[in-house]
């Protein structure tokens, strides 16, 4: 059984431009999704649709069967998901270690650590931090935390290839090793050869991609 599905969900823009047209699709536990497509074709609309950032058009997104909306959006987006942001969405007057312990009851540093930061940097601020830090520490966050899905904006987008080997790993890990469902969204042909089911959202409509 799926954990977390759309039915029939559409999304336009000031109800003219179509950006998502009928897309019902399932995602599994265990699995990891790579979605791909050209900039601009709504996949970041999709993953906000599922992550209750956002309301479709018109259809419905469940989890475990119920529509999202019946508890709450909000509440959908604590109990239910994890994100994991482009922009990274950390607060920035904290540190990663307690970046990461908001999410989870796991002690936070060895899950950044296993994510290539020292227990030093663990405790800096946020803001001294490269991009590519923060940008594990978000994964770090998303990783750690109690939810069964994640949801992921191109993880790999600001780290170089070694790294972004590595935290594909990782998301593979989440997927078969801990059972989560895992949906990325990426242009990263590396991310989706690792990918359980790939997929390829393309004028409104999402395909399976072989």
């Amino acid at each position: 059984m799926s954990i977390i599905k759309t039915c029939n969900i559409k999304y336009s823009y000031d109800r003219k431009r179509i950006v998502l047209n009928n897309i019902s699709v399932e995602f599994d536990l265990g699995k990891i999704y790579a979605i791909l497509g050209p900039s601009g074709c709504g996949k970041t609309t999709l993953l906000s649709l599922l992550g209750g950032l956002d309301s479709p058009s018109d259809g419905q997104v469940l989890f475990q069967g119920e529509d999202i909306e019946k508890k709450g959006l909000a509440w959908h987006r604590k109990n239910n998901v994890a994100f994991i942001f482009q922009s990274y969405n950390l607060i920035d007057y904290m540190t990663p270690a307690e970046n990461v312990a908001l999410t989870s009851k796991l002690p936070p540093l060895p899950v950044l650590e296993r994510l290539g930061l020292t227990k030093e940097e663990s405790r800096r601020n946020i803001l001294k931090l490269s991009g590519g830090q923060q940008q594990r520490v978000a994964i770090a966050r998303a990783v750690a935390s109690d939810a069964g899905v994640i949801l992921a904006d191109e993880p790999t987008g600001n780290l170089d290839e070694s790294t972004a080997i590595e935290i594909t790993n990782i998301l593979k890990e989440c997927a078969h090793s801990m059972n989560k469902c895992v949906i990325v969204v990426t242009h990263s042909t590396e991310l989706a050869k690792n990918a359980d089911v790939v997929l390829k959202l393309m004028k409104g409509g999402l395909y399976a991609w072989k």
